[in-house]
């Protein structure tokens, strides 16, 4: 199969890797030259460009496939809104008609619960921040554009939980170390996903042959933000965190206190998860030095 990954970062070269594995076709776009010089030494065909610039994405290969895992970087100069709805807007206005599947990384901000509710891909996506409404009017984007008539592909969701991984737990481990006050609800609920099994879910959705329109991608397990600090600092012998709760407003906290339910997606797609929480995850994701 012919696949192309747009934004193929943390989770996107993961997933490249993957199928390269198995025997596809794979291309990506990337902003950066080095990386393009990177991958290409990896068997991936990169092509430079900015999808917020119409232009850049004119000329996107035909595939049967696409990946669309596109992250907001601070540091680029564009908006979110820029990223998330005119840069997917881009993509779509070619790749609607060059491909029969989109897959596309949404997120679990879509939801605005924050009392502890359990939720899965029939809740209510209500969200109460800002990013979060602008990815849910990204997925309806999405699924605008591939229920027009007479197009033959199809678009699919999945909104993920926090991803963790290997190079994705320096910061939260440096707070541990150091003895940092949280500032965070230490009963909170977190949702976490490890990222090889977010590959896995990615690869059952593109060869599944007809896989629903959303899924909630997370694990078996969230847990309190207080065991999941509590865990860091066994697992450095560290002392455990302190946390501050002194401002924990209702618009700050906004749908950052849910329990997500990954039923659909074991059930349809068949997935074993390789990291079922973080009891097992935690511990793989250290650096080398430290596990």
């Amino acid at each position: 199969m012919r696949f192309l990954i747009v934004g193929c970062g943390y989770l996107g070269e993961r997933v490249a890797r993957a199928w390269l594995k198995d025997g596809h076709s794979v291309a990506a776009m990337t902003r950066s030259d080095e990386t393009a010089r990177r991958f290409e030494a990896t068997g991936i065909v990169s092509i430079v460009g900015d999808i917020t610039r119409p232009q850049s994405v004119a000329n996107l290969p035909e595939c049967d496939c696409v990946l669309h895992a596109v992250g907001f970087d601070r540091n680029a100069g564009p908006s979110f809104r820029n990223v998330y709805v005119d840069g997917l807007q881009n993509v779509l206005n070619v790749m609607r008609h060059r491909t029969q599947r989109f897959i596309a990384i949404s997120s679990t901000s879509v939801y605005g619960q924050q009392n502890g509710e359990w939720i899965d891909e029939d809740s209510p996506a209500e969200p109460t921040r800002e990013n979060g409404a602008i990815v849910l009017e990204a997925e309806q984007i999405i699924r605008d554009a591939f229920a027009a008539q007479k197009m033959n592909g199809t678009a699919h969701v999945l909104r993920l939980a926090g991803i963790y991984g290997p190079g994705r737990l320096l910061r939260r481990i440096d707070e541990v170390q150091k003895g940092t006050t949280i500032s965070a609800d230490p009963d909170g609920f977190l949702n976490l996903i490890h990222v090889d099994d977010a590959v896995q879910v990615v690869q059952a959705v593109a060869n599944h042959p007809q896989p629903s329109k959303t899924y909630l991608v997370c694990d078996d397990r969230p847990v309190l933000r207080r065991e999941y600090y509590n865990t860091l600092a066994q697992l450095f012998d560290a002392p455990m965190p302190k946390f501050d709760t002194s401002d924990l407003s209702n618009s700050k906290r906004g749908g950052r206190n849910k329990r997500c339910r990954n039923q659909r997606m074991k059930d349809d797609l068949g997935i074993e998860l390789k990291y079922p929480d973080i009891k097992s995850g935690l511990a793989q994701a250290l650096p080398p030095t430290i596990s």
